[in-house]
């Protein structure tokens, strides 16, 4: 079964790259989906769902090279800031009748200097770094020509009845129906990823000669293919997803631009003419919580110190740094004073002027209406707006990071 393995990552990456053969991850993401229109970057649990994937080849540390075929400049760009190398498919490869194994012949005849393939589900978004570990492992160390990741499922089958036929029972005797704990179940493949040689594709096989599988929990086995599969997957991500969390654990400055941020981006006008702007309060007790996980929390605002600036400082009790024109610059100062590492802090921000600040910072987010480049420097992307609780959802999103979360 499918648990975390007891070695650390550096120690299985050393072990494994005793094979010399280049072994490189695959990741086929077109542009043209059907079920959900580019649902390879769509936002889920935060982050592009191409990401999941990517993070979780990235962080396995055992592959020669990262590779995702698209079609789409979209998708590209945005896997190519996380990490991988783009190959650009060609438009005969990405049409809706294209095959997979058209997709894989297509990317492995432009690159003969590869010798294994990983071909690892973009739509399977709980995918963890040990479990690649431990496939290749089976490859690189104990001679097998193909893995593949399968879940253990309790269910009965019955024979098809057509025009009538009486059905039979397929892999029980009705006489008899074992109870599930008396019972192993029956594996099944669940598609989160395919590694094989090169010589067993030159035969047009994925699977075959030595054949190996990777056998991983239900939980982690969701692949998402229309509409109804996203909330499930999301929920799922939520508890059992890969977030890179060993990088994680040590967050320790949190920061919040107010505008557009903590507050909804809008300017209000009372009939005297006197302006104010809203905040939600869900965003402020999300920050309380990561203040009781020993978390500075810390705020920045374009403009002076208004009346509604000095509300939110009150009630939330943190430091606030008003009229700032440089955002990077006050977040550089806070990480000298406080002795930290970049990695260590993180940044919320809607617009332009926060996204060196973004980029700078160990974890980067925007709000769901924050501006085209403040979402593309994100690596957490709320899914609700400024000031209407996309501050909360970050805030939990770091409770996971570092473990907080019941």
């Amino acid at each position: 079964m499918s648990s975390p393995p007891k070695r650390t990552r550096s120690s299985v990456s050393n072990d494994i790259r005793e094979d010399k053969r280049h072994f490189a991850a695959l990741i086929c993401a077109r542009g043209g989906s059907k079920g959900i229109p580019l649902k390879n970057i769509k936002i889920l649990a935060g982050q592009p769902l191409i990401s999941w994937a990517l993070r979780a080849a990235v962080d396995a540390n055992v592959y020669d090279s990262i590779w995702v075929s698209t079609d789409h400049p979209e998708i590209a760009r945005i896997a190519s800031e996380w990490g991988a190398q783009i190959h650009n498919r060609n438009p005969e490869a990405a049409r809706d009748t294209s095959s997979a194994m058209e997709t894989i012949l297509e990317f492995t005849d432009r690159h003969p200097d590869i010798d294994i393939i990983s071909i690892i589900q973009c739509t399977s978004p709980l995918i963890h770094p040990w479990m690649l570990q431990e496939a290749v492992r089976m490859i690189r160390n104990e001679g097998y020509d193909s893995v593949f990741g399968v879940t253990r499922k309790h269910l009965f089958r019955w024979t098809e009845a057509k025009n009538g036929a009486e059905t039979k029972a397929e892999n029980l005797d009705p006489k008899n129906r074992p109870r599930r704990q008396d019972w192993d179940g029956e594996l099944f493949e669940n598609g989160q990823f395919y590694m094989f040689t090169r010589e067993l594709l030159d035969q047009g096989l994925i699977q075959g000669g030595k054949i190996g599988y990777y056998e991983m929990e239900p939980q982690y086995s969701v692949d998402i293919d229309t509409d109804l599969d996203w909330p499930i997957a999301e929920q799922r991500v939520t508890k059992f997803g890969y977030f890179g969390t060993e990088k994680r654990k040590d967050i320790k400055l949190s920061v919040f631009d107010i505008d557009g941020v903590v507050t909804d981006n809008q300017v209000h006008i009372t009939d005297k003419g006197e302006e104010f702007r809203s905040y939600n309060c869900s965003d402020l007790e999300g920050t309380e919580l990561l203040k009781k996980a020993g978390i500075e929390v810390r705020f920045v605002s374009e403009a002076k110190n208004t009346a509604g600036i000095k509300v939110i400082t009150e009630k939330t009790g943190c430091q606030v740094e008003t009229n700032v024109k440089d955002k990077l610059e006050v977040l550089t100062k806070w990480v000298d004073e406080m002795g930290l590492k970049w990695s260590q802090v993180t940044f919320m921000g809607n617009d332009v002027s926060d996204v060196p600040a973004m980029r700078k910072s160990g974890l980067g987010a925007a709000p769901a209406d924050g501006q085209t480049e403040a979402r593309y420097a994100a690596r957490f992307t709320a899914t609700n707006r400024g000031g209407c609780g996309a501050v909360r959802q970050f805030c939990d999103h770091i409770l996971r990071l570092i473990g907080k979360t019941k």
